[in-house]
């Protein structure tokens, strides 16, 4: 024998029904998420992609029949895992990881294609992360990725990373790069 629903759960059931009255979503109170106001923040350190030695930090994992004929490299893709620290010095302070892979994307210019997470490991934003997408074009002195987003502390995060080689090994292809990050978040 079948049993009735109790007066409580139709009484859920109905609730429930008329949150979601207009199909698969519905409008949320930010404080009610716990969301405060915004707040502008910057970042500065250095991302160390070492493509040589024993134990690279990046490593070419894909590549087009006709890449290593490509004066831009056209085609290859490199996975990484890429120490940040606070000053451009090998030794200096750990602070996060860059993670994710770059791409060659254009064959007419060096233009990367970049997919990465700045996932930090110190200090107030230790385990957060920021999420970059964008191209970034080597050989300009400064180079601009939107943050598309972020977990952690910085949740709905939306701002941009200015990247500016700061050294570049001619000899084993090693790079460091500086990056100033502005990010709105909550």
């Amino acid at each position: 024998m079948a049993r009735t629903p109790s007066k409580f759960t139709s009484t859920l059931i109905i609730l429930l029904s008329l949150d979601f009255a207009h199909g698969f979503y519905r409008n949320l109170s930010p404080e009610k998420m716990g969301l405060k106001q915004e707040r502008l923040s910057h970042l500065h350190f250095y991302l160390h992609d070492i493509v040589s030695g024993s134990n690279p930090t990046a490593i070419r994992v894909a590549a087009a029949p006709t890449t290593n004929s490509s004066a831009t490299g056209f085609g290859f893709v490199a996975m990484m895992d890429d120490p940040l620290t606070e000053g451009p010095e090998p030794n200096s302070t750990l602070v996060g990881k860059a993670q994710g892979f770059y791409a060659s994307a254009s064959q007419n210019e060096v233009g990367l294609l970049m997919v990465l997470n700045f996932v930090f490991m110190e200090g107030k934003y230790n385990g957060s992360t920021l999420s970059v997408v964008g191209r970034n074009k080597v050989f300009s002195e400064v180079r601009e990725m939107p943050i598309v987003g972020g977990s952690g502390l910085f949740r709905f995060a939306r701002g941009y990373a200015q990247a500016k080689t700061h050294l570049f090994n001619l000899t084993n292809g090693d790079t460091i790069v500086q990056y100033n990050v502005y990010v709105i978040h909550y």
